[in-house]
């Protein structure tokens, strides 16, 4: 998923939190992402494709994931993340 800096970035691309804040979820311009969980950092980080409203993760350590983008919602592993708008 990487970008030229002419492209406009996906609209997914940015961070992604739960309702609490615990899981901090960002996905990276260049197809990279790093969740973070509670004051931690970095807990999970891989690659992710997106393809229409669905999101594939393959974790650095090798596991895969997907989830699925709904009404601006993000539905992934059993969690729903919101996107933090700046």
């Amino acid at each position: 998923m990487a970008t030229s800096p002419n492209e406009p970035l996906h609209p997914c691309v940015g961070m992604w939190v739960t309702a609490d804040g615990y899981i901090r979820q960002e996905l990276l311009p260049e197809g990279r992402y790093d969740e973070a969980r509670g004051s931690g950092k970095s807990a999970y980080t891989g690659s992710y494709t997106i393809e229409g409203s669905r999101i594939a993760y393959v974790d650095d350590t090798g596991f895969t994931v997907d989830g699925e983008f709904r009404d601006g919602v993000l539905y992934h592993a059993g969690m729903i993340f919101y996107k933090e708008e700046k």
